[in-house]
This record gives structure tokens, C-alpha cells and sequence, in this order.
């Protein structure tokens, strides 16, 4: 296989293409700003050529003619300290002129701009991560190189082509010799800068391919020179089918890097193999750390699919979309080799080995739960806001998650609490699982809707995430307790006793201040759906809920947030009876409309802000407020 650097023939000339914007901002990025660690091209350009075997075997299934003479995969690296230069090639499927334009001069994928943004925004610790995270790996090869050149043939194609740039905006592609190509693959050329010398050295590059590739499923050699033979530095045993007893947790780690591209260690690590009806092997990880595209829109899984050791493809959601954090691949023994990608999803040999992992990985997470709940609160609060989509989407499931779930309490002290520890210390006669949704923590807890529970030592589960206004909604119960939102519907909570030393609230409110709610009523009637005195209530003098068959009102928000809205249901204002305030209100004379009308609304426009939302009339809100000062300091 030959790896010299190949010239462009005399007689082609080369066309010029200006990189896609995009592109040409990012390269400019990695080689000006963020990246500390440049090792991380090494491991990108080896997972290219890794990936690129994969698809010539999976494409030589229905077309064995494309191995030719060379049916082996095979990566290899050669150095060259003379000339400056660091090749990796290949023979993978290769490139035609069109896929080296598509593959290396755009990325074509979604979310560009908003990744451009977070590299320009990220720090030095966590520019190398963001590489791999975004799939635009090759690029990082400009980190190092002043020069890059991709010669590639397609597999089964009788031309070759090279692919050239400096990384300053522009890269051109010509025609080349195919005796000068490789007989199919992709060979590319590291024409390396002054300060990456380091890199032509051989035992800097062997310690970063057993460190950061060692267990890509295709061997790698190494050549120090040109002329030296090559030294075999990863067999491409696939890892997944080894016995445990042989593979360390240094192993594990490795190629948990090289499929997730991440640069942290894995939280959790499931190596098993399924036998029975449906045999199977499994090697999967939960991260360490938040992936970059957790909360992407499209919500796909990131395990991969092969049959028999050959990749499939990495769309055949093998997990539920809840579970996409999940790292790694599963290998099926049972799938037809020839199987398609689009048969994949329907088979029923797939959705029984999607039941089977969904069951371990939810295992696995509990036993974790129960073995090392510092560990597990760890992965809930990286992975808490995803796996709570079960919740609403799994019903089948749906006890096992809860049971995996971990809430903030308004009694827990910021730390975690499960659905059995609530439960354990319910208070007499409460017979529901008390919630209150927001968009954070410090704005729910700050809740006037809390004061009554908190008077009883009630324990209130604080949801903070988007997620939360939805699950909660689709008819949860824990052993036969609902859960019940602490701003909709009547409190109930009359027959709870209160915690010791909190005031008794009177039953029924003095004649003048049920007046007084009358008139708040009648005043604010087309604001309002109904005007009461409040059981929640010890402290503020007003809050808003949703009536009993209205939808929660944080819900409401997310909903119009989205596009999605229905018409908004009036709140209901409850008021706090024994607030001194609405005492003194309660004793303004009829005398006093004016005022009383103002003060109606104020309490409405006060009940809005507590709630997070804004007043319903800006100007009118600062008339009264205006109003009301002038009369105090009058």
C-alpha cells in the first residue's frame, strides 16, 4: 500500500472552491482560539478512517466486488520526520470528486451556527470535547497542519481524485493517477507546522493511538519512516465480544471515547451478552458528563446497530428516545446481514432487543440507585431533565422511572429525594403527592402557593424543568396516590394538622373582609374566574391557581412559549383572609370605592408578579401605584 504524498498531474488543472462560510469560520477558530489539547486530530482522522471501513463492508454485503484483492481492513499511519509529515490512510469505501466536496468542504448538518457559538464561547478545557461532540472532526487535522491533502478512490471506481488546502478559506481538487492512489480508500497527508514535530515521532503517535483509538474495530500499523516496516499497533478485535475478565477499565474508557466522542470517563459501563430467543451482545455507557446535543430537537439515540460484527447504521433507535444519552452499540447475531436500513425500524427482532436493553439499562440505573445513591444523583443530575420524558411517553414503564427519579423538596435541603422517601414521610391524612412546576428553583420555593404546606410541614417536589409541566399531567400515580399541583384547584388541606407553633387559621372570614372578596370579585370580574379566601395562604395576601379542571399555569406558559397555546383560562385569586393588609382594606368605608378599586386590582397585578409573569395593563398598573402614593404621603 503505497503512502508517499501524490503530486498533481501536470496536465490537470485543479478547480478552486471557496470553503461554505461556515467552514471557513470554524477552521479559523481551531487554529486561533480554544483548542489546548491538540491531540484530538489524531483520534478524529482515525475514527474517519474506522468509519469509512465500516461502510465498504456493509456496502460489500449486497456487493462482495468492491473488496477486490484486499478483503482486509486495514488503517495505517506512516511518518516522515524529513519531509515534515504525517499520513493516515485507509481502504475504506473511499471518495468521488462530489463526496470530497460534500464531506470536506460543507458541514451539512443542522445546528451550525449555534455550535460556531459555543466554540467561540468555550473555554480551553472544553474546546478539544466539542470537536468530536459536533462530527466535524476532520477539520482539527488544521491544528497541526499548515497543509492537508486527501487523495481518495472509491471503492470499484476507476479515477481518483486529491483534495487540497491550507486552511485559509479556499481548497482545490484536481484529478490524479490512480497508480499513484490508493487501489480504494482514502489517504490523508499532514503536512505538519513547525511546533507539531512532535508529532512525527514515533513514540508520541504509538502512545496516542493505544491511548485514544486502541479498540476501533479495524487494526492500525505504524511506520516510523517511509521505508520501515510496519509495526501492528491495534488488532481491530471487536472489544464487545472479548470476556469481561480480559478487558481493564482502562479499556472500557477508551472505547467509550471513540464511540461517544467524548474526552471524559463513563459514569456507568454495561458489557453483556443476551441469549435465548434473541442473542445479542451490548456495550454501552452512560456519560459522564452532559453530550452537547442532549436536548437536540431531533431527540435521536446514539447507539450504534451491527450484525455480526458489521456496522448498520446508528438511526435504528435501539433505545427509547429518553434514553438518548446512552452511549455505545449493540451487535445482533440474529439480524439478517442483508437486512435494510429502512426494514430495521419495522422488524420485530429489533423491538424485542430494544425491550431487552430499555429493561437492562433501567436495571442497571436502579441497582446504581441502591449501591451508590451519591454516584446515581450524579447521573440524575446530568440526565434527570431526559429520563423524566419516560414519565409522559413510557407508560409500560412508567413505575420503574418514577421509582429512578430524584426530586429537590421544599423540606430536602437541596439534596435529592425519591417518590419512596416522600411517601415515608407523607403527614396524617394526606393523600396526595404534593408539586410545584416553575422555570427554577429559587423563583418555585419563593411560591406564596407554599406558605399552607410549609405551616404543616408538608413536603412540596420542586420541578424546575420543562419537562416536568407535562409528565405530571398524564395521570402519574405512586401505590395510588395522585399527584396533585399545589397552584390548581382547592388546597385540602384542612384536615393535615399543623406543624407545631404555626397559627390556626380561622375557618370562616369576619363579615367584612368576605365583603371585601365580594367586591374584588364583582371588581375584577372579567380578569378572574373566581375570588376566594385561601387555606394556602399564612403570610401574603394573594396568589393565583388554576381552578380544579383548569391546566396548570406553568403549562399554560410553556405551551404559548411554543406556538401551541390554547385560549388561557382565568386564574383564580385567592386571598388571605388573616393578612393584616387585607384587613385594613376590608375596613375602608363605602366611601372609599376609588380606592378599594384600586387596591382590587393591585392585588391582582401583585398575585401576577408573584407568579412570574408580568401585569396585564403596564400603564394602568403604575396609575394606581402612582395614585396610592400620592394618598400615603398626602
Amino acid at each position: 500500500m503505497s503512502t508517499e504524498t501524490v503530486p498533481t498531474p501536470e496536465t490537470a488543472a485543479p478547480a478552486t472552491h471557496v470553503f461554505e462560510a461556515d467552514v471557513a469560520r470554524l477552521l479559523h477558530m481551531m487554529v486561533h482560539s480554544v483548542y489546548s489539547d491538540k491531540t484530538v486530530f489524531l483520534r478524529e482522522l482515525i475514527s474517519n478512517a474506522a468509519d469509512a471501513c465500516e461502510k465498504l463492508r456493509y456496502e460489500a454485503l449486497s456487493a462482495p466486488e468492491l473488496f477486490g484483492d484486499e478483503a482486509r481492513m486495514l488503517i495505517s499511519i506512516t511518518l516522515d520526520p524529513d519531509a515534515r509529515t504525517m499520513t493516515i490512510e485507509d481502504n475504506g469505501i473511499g471518495m468521488t470528486t462530489d463526496d470530497m466536496v460534500e464531506a470536506l468542504g460543507t458541514i451539512a448538518r443542522s445546528g451550525t451556527k449555534a455550535f460556531m457559538d459555543r466554540i467561540a464561547a468555550s473555554s480551553e478545557t472544553e474546546g478539544a470535547q466539542l470537536i468530536g461532540q459536533f462530527g466535524v472532526g476532520f477539520y482539527s487535522a488544521f491544528m497541526v497542519a499548515g497543509k492537508v491533502d486527501v487523495v481518495s478512490r472509491r471503492a470499484g471506481a476507476d479515477t481518483a481524485a486529491i483534495w487540497s488546502s491550507d486552511g485559509l478559506g479556499t481548497y482545490a481538487i484536481s484529478p490524479v493517477d490512480v497508480a499513484t492512489a490508493p487501489v480504494r480508500g482514502t489517504r490523508v497527508v499532514l503536512h505538519l507546522l513547525e511546533d507539531a514535530t512532535a508529532y512525527t515521532e514515533r513514540y508520541t503517535v504509538e502512545r496516542l493511538i493505544k491511548d485514544q483509538s486502541g479498540h476501533v474495530p479495524v487494526p492500525i500499523t505504524l511506520r516510523e519512516k517511509p521505508d520501515a516496516d510496519p509495526v501492528e499497533i491495534a488488532d481491530g478485535a471487536a472489544l464487545w465480544i472479548k470476556p469481561k475478565a480480559d478487558i481493564t477499565t482502562e479499556d472500557y474508557a477508551d472505547f467509550y471515547r471513540n464511540v461517544s466522542g467524548q474526552f471524559d470517563d463513563p459514569a456507568v459501563t454495561l458489557h453483556y451478552r443476551a441469549e435465548g430467543l434473541h442473542e445479542y451482545s451490548v456495550l454501552a455507557f452512560v456519560p459522564g458528563s452532559k453530550p452537547f446535543d442532549l436536548f437536540d430537537p431531533d431527540r435521536s439515540g446514539r447507539l450504534k446497530l451491527y450484525v455480526k460484527r458489521v456496522f448498520i447504521t446508528d438511526d435504528a433507535e435501539v433505545l427509547p428516545r429518553y434514553l438518548r444519552f446512552m452511549r455505545g452499540l449493540v451487535d445482533s447475531s440474529d439480524l439478517p446481514l442483508n437486512v435494510s436500513r429502512e426494514m430495521i425500524q419495522e422488524s420485530p427482532m429489533l423491538a424485542a432487543i430494544r425491550k431487552g436493553v430499555t429493561g437492562r439499562v433501567l436495571s442497571e440505573l436502579d441497582k446504581l440507585a441502591t449501591r451508590d445513591p451519591e454516584s446515581y444523583a450524579k447521573i440524575w443530575e446530568n440526565f434527570g431533565a431526559v429520563l423524566k420524558e419516560g414519565l409522559y411517553e413510557d407508560f409500560e414503564r412508567r413505575q420503574s422511572l418514577l421509582a429512578l427519579a430524584r426530586f429537590k423538596t421544599t423540606t430536602s435541603g437541596g439534596a435529592w429525594r425519591s417518590i419512596a422517601e416522600y411517601v415515608a414521610a407523607m403527614k396524617d391524612n394526606q393523600t396526595a403527592i404534593y408539586y410545584a412546576v416553575g422555570t427554577d428553583l429559587d423563583r418555585i420555593e419563593a411560591s406564596p402557593q407554599l406558605e399552607g404546606f410549609r405551616a404543616r410541614g408538608v413536603e412540596v417536589l420542586l420541578l424546575p424543568d420543562p419537562v416536568d409541566g407535562f409528565w405530571v399531567t398524564a395521570g402519574v400515580d405512586h401505590e395510588g396516590k395522585p399527584f396533585k399541583s399545589v397552584t390548581q384547584g382547592a388546597a385540602d388541606l384542612g384536615l393535615i394538622p399543623l406543624a407545631d407553633g404555626a397559627e390556626q387559621p380561622v375557618s370562616d372570614a369576619p363579615p367584612e373582609v368576605a365583603d371585601f372578596i365580594a367586591f374584588v370579585k364583582a371588581t375584577l370580574a372579567d380578569a378572574v374566574s373566581e375570588v376566594r379566601a385561601s387555606e394556602r395562604l399564612t403570610d401574603s395576601a394573594v396568589c393565583l391557581v388554576a381552578a380544579d379542571s383548569g391546566m396548570d399555569r406553568q403549562l399554560e406558559r410553556i405551551l404559548a412559549a411554543s406556538g401551541q397555546a390554547m385560549p388561557a383560562a382565568k386564574p383564580v385569586l385567592e386571598i388571605n383572609p388573616r393578612s393584616p393588609l387585607i384587613v385594613r382594606l376590608a375596613a375602608l368605608g363605602e366611601d372609599e370605592t376609588s380606592l378599594r378599586e384600586d387596591a382590587a386590582h393591585l392585588l391582582f397585578d401583585e398575585a401576577q408578579i408573584a407568579d412570574g409573569e408580568r401585569p396585564v395593563d403596564a400603564r394602568a398598573f403604575s396609575a394606581r401605584l402612582t395614585r396610592l402614593f400620592t394618598r400615603a404621603l398626602g
